[in-house]
């Protein structure tokens, strides 16, 4: 939480120095909270599905890191255009630090941000906040480790699943099938 405290008011500043668009963060509609808390929760299931992807599954070699750190970063971006309702954040800390951030500002008389350092710093006063940006993406997470243990095998909490792991099983069913056709001939 302390490094999105301190990285939003670093950004702003220099995104305002280099005359950039003003800096964002993730924001939902009241009226929206179960389309956002939805949002959150499947776009923290596909982001972990591709971090385990890339980290455990995939191999680039010599360049893993490389191409890992872009597939990665062009997931996140995908992300955050295909369910925008909540911004989305994908992590309790990136929607708390901005909203933290994001209550020291007004509205100036040209429209421009202006910030109020007396008010920042105030966390979240609705409850709605916190079932978005932090039960959504933490049972997002839960679900998609459930998820890949099933598919990949391991323990899920310190507890082997009853069934699983899939991954493999097409192709321990492929290999005995070539191999009684092998047989027969």
């Amino acid at each position: 939480m302390g490094g999105g405290l301190l990285a939003f008011p670093l950004y702003r500043f220099v995104s305002d120095k280099l005359e950039w668009n003003s800096l964002g963060g993730p924001e939902f509609s009241i009226e929206n909270v179960n389309e956002a808390f939805l949002s959150e929760f499947f776009a923290t299931i596909l982001l972990c599905f591709t971090i385990y992807a890339l980290n455990w599954q995939m191999n680039f070699g010599k360049y893993h890191y490389w191409v890992k750190q872009a597939l990665t970063a062009f997931a996140i971006r995908f992300l955050i255009e295909v369910f925008p309702t909540a911004g989305p954040a994908m992590n309790p800390m990136l929607g708390t630090a901005w909203a933290i951030y994001a209550s020291g500002f007004s509205e100036g008389d040209n429209d421009d941000l202006i910030m109020k350092w007396s008010s920042t710093g105030t966390f979240p006063k609705d409850i709605e906040h916190y079932f978005v940006y932090w039960v959504a993406p933490i049972i997002g997470a839960v679900m998609a480790s459930y998820m890949y243990v099933l598919y990949a095998g391991g323990t899920f909490f310190g507890t082997s699943l009853p069934v699983g792991p899939y991954k493999g099983v097409e192709s321990a069913s492929a290999t005995s099938s070539k191999e009684k056709t092998t047989k027969k001939e």
